[in-house]
């Protein structure tokens, strides 16, 4: 079942690059007490990904931070040290956490994986956003396809904020 507002996030484990090296997140640790807006992305250094979703977030950082928002959170369906690189290729470190999903554990919490093994990119997250609020989710926005990113953007966020 897909996660919907004023469901709870689920208790699983993040892998997050830390400046010592990888970390590992609970779900606790990242949204309690505070409001986050996360963002799912299929995958690090894909085309829509980087060029269109990630820069939205960076260019409104200051936007939704303004609007009461603590953390700007990304995941994807890869590794921690893939999560590390496309950070530091994006200057993103930092400003965005980033939250390693390597093996879909929270895409499958969530009800929102896909299956990409089509195109040899096997379980996926799909493309979406939300808003929490101390472990309680606000707002979800799913995209209709994953090369898109509209409902999904910082823009779209922000007008709903």
């Amino acid at each position: 079942m897909t996660i919907r507002p004023g469901d709870r996030i689920p208790d699983v484990n993040f892998r997050s690059p830390g400046s010592d090296g990888p970390t590992t997140l609970t779900s606790a640790e990242v949204f309690s007490g505070k409001k986050v807006v996360l963002f799912a992305v299929p995958g690090a250094f894909t085309p829509t990904c980087t060029m269109n979703h990630l820069p939205g977030y960076l260019e409104h950082e200051r936007d939704l931070r303004e609007r009461g928002i603590e953390t700007i959170a990304v995941t994807a369906v890869n590794d921690v040290h893939v999560m590390r690189a496309w950070a530091e290729a994006t200057g993103s470190t930092g400003r965005i956490l980033f939250l390693a999903d390597g093996n879909a554990e929270f895409a499958r919490a969530v009800g929102l994986e896909m299956d990409m093994s089509g195109g040899g990119m096997g379980t996926r997250s799909k493309r979406y956003s939300m808003l929490v609020d101390d472990g309680v989710v606000r707002s979800v926005n799913v995209e209709d396809s994953p090369g898109r990113a509209e409902t999904s953007s910082a823009e779209a966020m922000l007008d709903s904020l």
